[in-house]
């Protein structure tokens, strides 16, 4: 029998199938250079090892270093040569799991010494050596059944553990004196790996059960070159420097006490973010004809069996019993709207209803996955709820799309791209109706001309969704906005509208976020603009510094000035000196510092510094608050000032 493959290019290659041919044969007949530049193939979707024998023909692709797909297979190599290393230099580590992640790898160790970051540099070091040693990846394939009698020998219950619960052959790689059970696929060889980084330390729960051991996580990164090394590095570097959770501890905007872990505590400063943040959101929902609704945060129990959270998502809520009945506090606003949707009978007329709620939220998340305000256990969501029509499908995306572009784009300056999730393994509902909903949003996305890349198997249990996943100052993503489309959840609540024949119909919902969590979003505002928030939201966009006590009185006449017109103002009488208190406004990046001395309480002008600009000189009051006023009501993100 031939194999045939079939080549990116369209073109053809045939061989026998018993000639054990491999990626690299067929690399190196196609060119000397791309075989030396491969690290593993590609056949039919399936990645394979360079040296496999290739098992069928197929589509057929060369992965190199180059290739979008090297990052995962580089940084899987490097997890195994990680675990090798600490093997070596700890020979009674036992081994958990070790993954490639979206930004690099870690591997969980059950190991009596407890690891610190000079660990990590010998670590390092030995993974140097081995990297030396360019020992090859070998694969063998072994039956389920020697596999757990060689692992159970060797006293590796995580790997049994594991192997307990597959079937049929498994595989494991070894390089060197190291052998790790694995799908692979893994670079040719350990001298492949050419720029690597171990960056931290934690503690992880084997599989996230904290009654099970506590495991070292081990966190390292690497790449296919230095430069991508050198650059993620100094990403990160700047990332520290702009960590939301340091800078709302400087700022005085929010934190996280013993007291309510995973319950973000705001301070004046940051709930005058928030606000600004949601009166916004308030103002550009009344203008795309939402209307503002509020749910109960505890719903009886039945509620959530009904809507199907019971089932999917029970380990992630939170339960209390009022008067002999179970109730849970809300993981979602979802059901609450379709209860609202309900309250009276609806006409074709009527929809679409587009209802908003800034609806607050509780799910237990697992104490080592908190983290400042990015994970939290209660939050509150942007939530909205479209129903509609059939009909009104498409144009309602779009809507939406719409007003996610402007707000991620427009106001704040952000790039992004799209990705579309499907029907996920734990879904409800037919094919049919994931295919039709599925097909909705595609056909949406093509009109808009929105490119986005097949997420399979991400959707929500209810429905397929648009995902938005903008990239911050520093090149960072993030997954914020989302659209759902959901076909089911209407069945499952019995919802109707009256149609135009006078018959009921069922509608269709939309459910979807443009911040997502708030809390979250203003995390991420906060890491962008390294706290340096635009005017329109800075919790203090004015610091008034009168020079001396003579010039307090003034100060507190343009405070009640600048109060009135809802420019939010503060001013700064400790007995400091004049430059320490420029200084500290300039720290907590203040828009903007007014200076009162005895010129400017004279002349009715006011000394004027810009955060971004420095000192702009004396100008006339009403002519800075006027342009103030512009900046804010432009939502501006860079001064209207100019300097001379």
């Amino acid at each position: 029998m031939m194999i045939i493959l079939t080549l990116p290019d369209g073109s053809k290659k045939e061989y026998q199938e018993s000639s054990g041919i491999t990626g690299y044969m067929v690399a190196e007949e196609i060119s000397p250079r791309l075989a030396k530049d491969a690290i593993a193939v590609k056949l039919d979707g399936q990645y394979f090892d360079l040296h496999r024998p290739l098992p069928h023909g197929g589509n057929f692709e060369v992965i190199t270093s180059k290739s979008e797909e090297a990052l995962e297979i580089i940084r899987h190599s490097a997890s195994h040569i990680m675990a090798q290393a600490i093997k070596r230099l700890y020979p009674n580590a036992k081994f958990a799991i070790g993954p490639a992640t979206k930004d690099g790898f870690y591997y969980d160790i059950d190991l009596d010494k407890k690891l610190s970051d000079s660990d990590l540099e010998l670590i390092e070091k030995e993974m140097q050596k081995i990297v030396a040693e360019d020992a090859p990846f070998s694969r063998r394939e072994i039956s389920q059944r020697d596999a757990l009698a060689y692992f159970a020998a060797k006293g590796d219950q995580y790997k049994v553990e594991i192997l307990e619960e597959l079937d049929g052959d498994v595989s494991i790689y070894t390089q060197g004196e190291f052998e790790d059970l694995c799908r692979g696929p893994h670079l040719p060889s350990t001298g492949k790996l050419k720029a690597f980084k171990l960056l931290s330390l934690a503690g992880a729960y084997w599989r996230g059960d904290s009654k099970r051991p506590m495991l070292q996580r081990v966190y390292g990164t690497a790449f296919a070159d230095k430069d991508s090394l050198k650059h993620y590095l100094n990403m990160l570097e700047e990332a520290a420097k702009r960590d939301h959770r340091k800078l709302g501890k400087e700022l005085d905007l929010f934190g996280v006490r013993d007291e309510g872990p995973g319950f973000p505590f705001f301070h004046p400063k940051g709930m005058a973010l928030r606000n600004a943040l949601e009166d916004f959101w308030r103002k550009i929902h009344r203008r795309a004809g939402y209307e503002e609704i509020k749910t109960p945060i505890i719903l009886n129990e039945q509620l959530w069996r009904n809507s199907g959270h019971w089932d999917k998502y029970r380990e992630n809520m939170y339960f209390t019993t009022i008067d002999d009945t179970n109730f849970a506090i809300k993981p979602m606003n979802c059901p609450g709207s379709m209860l609202l949707y309900d309250r009276h009978l609806v006409s074709y007329r009527d929809l679409p209803l587009r209802y908003g709620e800034l609806g607050i939220v509780h799910r237990h998340e697992l104490s080592g996955t908190l983290h400042g305000l990015m994970r939290v256990r209660c939050f509150t969501q942007d939530d909205a709820h479209i129903f509609m029509r059939p009909d009104q499908i498409e144009d309602e995306i779009i809507g939406v799309i719409d007003l996610i572009d402007y707000v991620y784009t427009d106001v704040f300056g952000f790039k992004y791209h799209v990705e579309l999730s499907t029907r996920p393994e734990n879904a409800f509902g037919s094919l049919e109706i994931w295919d039709l909903a599925t097909n909705a949003l595609k056909k949406a996305l093509d009109r808009k001309g929105l490119s986005y890349k097949i997420n399979e198997g991400d959707g929500a249990f209810y429905g397929p969704k648009i995902d938005f996943h903008l990239t911050d100052s520093i090149g960072r993503t993030w997954q914020c906005g989302t659209i759902q489309l959901d076909y089911l959840m209407p069945e499952r609540f019995q919802l109707s509208y009256i149609g135009e024949d006078g018959q009921k119909h069922q509608p269709i919902i939309v459910h979807r976020v443009v911040f997502g969590s708030i809390e979250r979003f203003i995390a991420i505002l906060t890491e962008h603009f390294a706290g340096a928030f635009p005017t329109w939201i800075a919790p203090v966009q004015v610091e008034i510094i009168p020079v001396g006590e003579a010039h307090l009185d003034a100060a507190k006449e343009l405070k009640a000035q600048l109060d009135a017109l809802d420019i939010r103002a503060h001013i700064d009488s400790r007995d400091e000196k004049l430059g320490y208190r420029i200084r500290a406004a300039q720290m907590q990046k203040v828009p903007y510092m007014i200076v009162l001395g005895d010129k400017e309480v004279e002349s009715g002008n006011v000394a004027v510094r810009s955060r971004s600009l420095g000192d702009l000189g004396s100008m006339d009051k009403a002519e800075f608050i006027n342009n103030l006023q512009e900046e804010i009501k432009m939502l501006s993100l860079d001064s209207v000032f100019k300097k001379d």
